[in-house]
């Protein structure tokens, strides 16, 4: 090559690299100006507003509603986070708070307690499910929400507050000390049978891993040698912790996530890092729709890795990765900055919030957009729209009478009779009510109010409607008179026909005011129907076997 083309090349080179930097510094700089010119109307707008409008405006409220709305417009989980809700979105990331340790609801006349933890002070002092709270120290909390009253009850670690409650027709009244309040992430644990134990995940706080490990070791020294983690209804939680989790059924060295964004510094491979507690023993994972992000990353993982087999239904789907960012004035940002895969290399975020915000509704891949991916055996696992389970198990649902006997409270309010007129039971795994007690309870639903529509009946309903809209309704409105005449319901025979449905659920209410959340935990797991299948499962490690090593699903 002659010197005067090297030249030329050598030129062109360069000129191109400083047209690119040239055409990257105006882009930069163009948005940095675009950003600096909408803060400064965004504040003239606010002061302005202050000055001009003509009612008086709080700055605070106005300006975190513009933030949310703004925010809104991204992605659910990128969230502004004020002073003022530091605590609370403190105790959602570590589990922790100070207070009594207890959960407080609405149950239609005003705050009660729902649940006191194991352990912590409103046990201890012997709170029960139902109290219905009046005051707290000298405030008056009857017509509060259940928020200004948790808000309440919440204060520095040691410091007393002071309890009037309702008990049935009595007043009572407790001096409670505050305590550090970590809520667990393993409320339950146990044995299956004499050779399968049973985890129940619930959170990734602080310490999820700890717990995991503990039940797991526990279990072990008790002599099981399989498994069954449960992760339905987990909403997710630390990135870390599901490492950590993982890691006490895997090898050192693995690969678990992989989060990749925008910045370099948020651009990280975790891997296992310990000696596995147990590399081998059979697992099930149960999941749903309802398990997301980090709980996706445990069932996901584990599957990739053919370490175990998944029962349930298809999880949520979140792929985003959050990190918490300080703004002035003790601010913070919960701000979504990268998306996480999985060791197979598929990502399962499974909404689309860019196409979502162009198309104003909800955008999911389509099947047909979908990647195939394959586990460490070669089976074929998709992106793009969750987990999905080795073994897809169809939602369990109630008699529209159950959902009405609940949401009435119904159930909730026999139980808390039941406790006071029943000194003890027998253990969440064996108690269920008698037919004598069932039949105290329709007896004792006589006068109350909890009507409902069933499927058929609203099915007539909608045909009747549509009916109307046509020119020979009057020819056919007879037979759906006798039609809606043979499909209404009753009550009374509801209550027969839906009898051991209702006692199960009778049951678990009350186990609660003996053995609060473990005991209502443990009895539910008699009648799952996920829990029976991993059982069957786990028991038959040819079946197992055959599961993890098939070429394709």
């Amino acid at each position: 090559m002659n010197k005067s083309l090297k030249k030329s090349l050598l030129i062109f080179v360069l000129g191109a690299f400083v047209l690119t930097g040239f055409f990257a510094f105006k882009a930069k700089n163009d948005k940095l100006f675009a950003i600096a010119k909408n803060i400064d109307i965004f504040a003239t707008l606010i002061r302005e507003l202050d000055s001009y409008y003509v009612d008086d405006i709080d700055p605070d409220a106005l300006v975190t509603i513009g933030i949310n709305a703004m925010l809104e417009e991204l992605d659910p989980y990128t969230t502004y986070v004020p002073e003022e809700d530091s605590d609370d979105y403190r105790m959602m990331t570590t589990g922790e708070y100070a207070g009594i340790g207890a959960l407080i609801g609405n149950r239609g006349e005003g705050s009660m307690v729902i649940m006191p933890y194991t352990g912590f002070p409103a046990q201890t002092v012997g709170l029960k499910i139902a109290d219905y709270i009046l005051k707290i120290d000298t405030t008056d909390v009857t017509t509060l929400g259940t928020a200004d009253v948790s808000a309440l009850l919440k204060g520095p670690v040691n410091t007393p507050v002071h309890l009037q409650v309702k008990r049935d027709m009595d007043t009572l009244e407790f001096d409670i000390v505050r305590k550090k309040i970590a809520i667990k992430n393993v409320p339950y644990y146990g044995k299956l049978d004499e050779k399968t134990g049973y985890i129940k995940l619930a959170e990734f706080t602080t310490n999820a891993s700890t717990e995991v490990r503990n039940a797991l070791v526990d279990l072990k020294s008790q002599g099981i040698d399989r498994l069954v983690l449960d992760v339905r209804d987990n909403p997710g939680g630390l990135v870390n912790e599901a490492v950590e989790i993982i890691n006490l059924f895997i090898p050192k060295g693995k690969e678990v996530v992989k989060t990749i964004g925008k910045l370099e510094n948020v651009n990280y491979t975790y891997k296992t890092t310990k000696t596995p507690v147990d590399k081998d023993i059979p697992m099930v994972v149960l999941l749903n729709e309802h398990s997301a992000s980090a709980s996706e990353i445990v069932a996901g993982t584990l599957q990739d890795y053919d370490r175990a087999v998944l029962i349930g239904r298809k999880s949520f789907g979140k792929g985003l990765v959050q990190t918490t960012v300080p703004l002035t004035y003790n601010a913070q940002m919960k701000v979504t900055t990268a998306k996480y895969y999985i060791p197979s290399g598929r990502c399962i975020q499974a909404i689309d919030y860019l196409q979502s915000r162009e198309s104003n509704e909800l955008v999911t891949v389509p099947d047909s957009l979908r990647k195939v991916f394959y586990t460490k055996n070669g089976r074929k696992v998709l992106d793009g729209a969750g987990i999905e389970p080795d073994k897809k198990m169809e939602q369990k649902s109630y008699a529209p009478i159950s959902y009405s006997l609940v949401a009435r409270n119904h159930v909730f309010d026999y139980a808390t009779k039941y406790f006071y007129e029943h000194a003890k039971i027998a253990d969440p795994s064996s108690f269920a009510i008698s037919d004598a007690d069932y039949d105290g309870f329709v007896k004792w639903l006589v006068g109350k109010e909890y009507d409902y529509t069933t499927y058929l009946e609203k099915s007539v309903e909608d045909m009747r409607k549509n009916a109307e809209k046509v020119d020979y309704y009057d020819e056919i409105k007879a037979q759906i008179d006798l039609l809606e005449k043979r499909v209404n319901h009753s009550k009374e025979q509801d209550l027969v026909t839906n009898k051991e449905e209702i006692k199960e659920i009778l049951s678990q209410e009350i186990v609660s005011r003996y053995y609060f959340q473990e005991g209502m935990i443990q009895t539910g797991l008699r009648g799952d129907e996920d829990v029976m299948l991993a059982k069957e499962y786990l028991k038959e490690p040819a079946k197992i076997k055959t599961i993890l090593t098939a070429s394709s699903k």
